[in-house]
């Protein structure tokens, strides 16, 4: 399937919200690997062009924008009525006829603002003219702001922004505005789609995470659990694997562990990721549920701490069940990054902490000062986790600001808005 993107930019400046909207839909094909057509205009510089717009699978056109030699100087025809400039029917069929060389071969045309702003009438114009050329070619008409008001009596051709077109699918961004964009283009309701906007979080972090996420799904999960520490049985990675497994199975949540650890001279990091791994089987995560970032070469040594922050920002849930801590920074690190912190009450410094950060406790195995503490769990250690995990889950969901947090890294995620929203539509056609 052939998909093209019909934008017009002058520009590809970030700072333009549809520039960066335009940018997650390209990645989420080129994901899907697709490889997209994006059209622009004559006059878009693209020499120095930077994030996914510098992926060499994007097919670039440029949209005529002259006319015998002279530039076309777009007006703004937001009014309903009156006339439009001497040329404007010589531009829209210079326009159309080059929309018909680029579209040619294209099955599904995604149009952004074309039929919406004022100052693309002459291409809104333009494209209904190269439709009838295009019998096989679909569109997805994409407004990006509040639908404008239907006049009563719109005319041509000011009325292209007040009627549909045909094969076209009209878009907005929140369901809210369905019944107004259906009003603006005097179509049925059920010839308009909802596609969200997408927040792309990954596209804001570092070469290290990118590395990461090529290993491992870090937008989906319910819960995602990061741990960073020395890969020693005193910080319990076991204890971290044992509560997500629990978790998962008795609150049947997606659950990701990532364990951002480096070695040890006490123990196998070997022996002891083997440990983990049967623990957390064992309580309810799949083996693909756990990873241990010193996994990937680069980082066998440990994970970058800027890195570690960027994780902390994606993740919801922390938990240290260390067995020992003279304070606990990265406790701080988590709860700046609004995780829900659960924390082994029986370490002093931990409680301490934990109770200024207003902490979930659960008790575990610790050294405290001069003696040694050692838990039994009635009736057993997996009942324990279970009833705890499912009052977590619960809190977490009761928080405001982490359900937030969590609801933007998934169901905002470009992953989410293509599987759900965007594929299904150009797959419709």
């Amino acid at each position: 399937m052939k998909v093209a993107l019909l934008t017009m930019f002058n520009g590809l400046d970030s700072t333009y919200s549809l520039v960066n909207v335009v940018a997650e839909q390209l990645r989420m094909m080129l994901d899907a690997r697709l490889e997209p057509t994006l059209l622009v205009s004559e006059h878009c510089p693209l020499d120095n062009v930077d994030g996914v717009f510098q992926d060499k699978r994007i097919k670039w056109q440029k949209v005529v924008n002259s006319i015998n030699g002279k530039q076309i100087h777009w007006k703004d025809y937001s009014q309903p009525d009156g006339k439009v400039h001497s040329t404007f029917f010589d531009e829209a069929n210079v326009i159309a006829e080059d929309l018909v060389a680029k579209l040619a071969d294209v099955d599904v045309c995604i149009m952004h603002d074309i039929h919406y702003q004022g100052w693309h009438l002459v291409h809104n114009v333009a494209i209904r003219m190269a439709q009838e050329k295009l019998p096989r070619t679909k569109f997805i008409a994409f407004t990006h702001s509040a639908p404008a008001n239907r006049p009563l009596d719109p005319k041509w051709p000011f009325s292209a922004r007040y009627t549909e077109m045909p094969n076209t699918i009209y878009v907005y961004p929140t369901q809210s505005g369905l019944a107004a964009l259906a009003k603006q283009y005097n179509v049925p309701e059920g010839r308009c789609r909802v596609v969200n906007n997408s927040l792309d979080l990954l596209s804001f972090t570092s070469n290290e995470l990118h590395a990461l996420t090529n290993e491992v799904d870090l937008q989906s999960p319910d819960i995602l659990i990061i741990y960073p520490g020395r890969l020693t049985t005193g910080k319990r990675f076991d204890k971290v694997a044992m509560l997500g497994g629990a978790i998962k199975k008795a609150c049947e949540k997606s659950v990701k562990v990532i364990f951002c650890d480096f070695p040890s001279s006490d123990i196998s990091s070997k022996d002891y990721k083997s440990f983990i791994r049967a623990q957390g089987s064992s309580f309810g995560l799949k083996l693909e549920d756990m990873f241990f970032t010193s996994d990937i070469k680069e980082f066998k040594n440990g994970f970058p701490r800027k890195s570690v922050l960027e994780l902390f920002s994606l993740s919801n849930l922390f938990i240290c069940p260390s067995y020992s801590e003279s304070f606990g920074l990265t406790i701080l690190e988590a709860a700046s990054k609004g995780n829900f912190l659960v924390l082994n009450e029986r370490v002093p410094a931990l409680e301490e902490l934990g109770k200024n950060l207003n902490s979930y406790f659960l008790k575990w195995d610790a050294r405290n000062f001069g003696f040694d503490t050692h838990e039994t769990y009635h009736p057993s250690e997996q009942a324990y986790l279970s009833e705890h995990g499912q009052i977590i889950v619960n809190k977490m969901q009761e928080n405001p600001v982490i359900q937030a947090k969590t609801l933007a890294r998934q169901r905002y995620s470009p992953k989410w808005i293509w599987e759900n929203q965007l594929e299904p539509l150009i797959s419709f056609y």
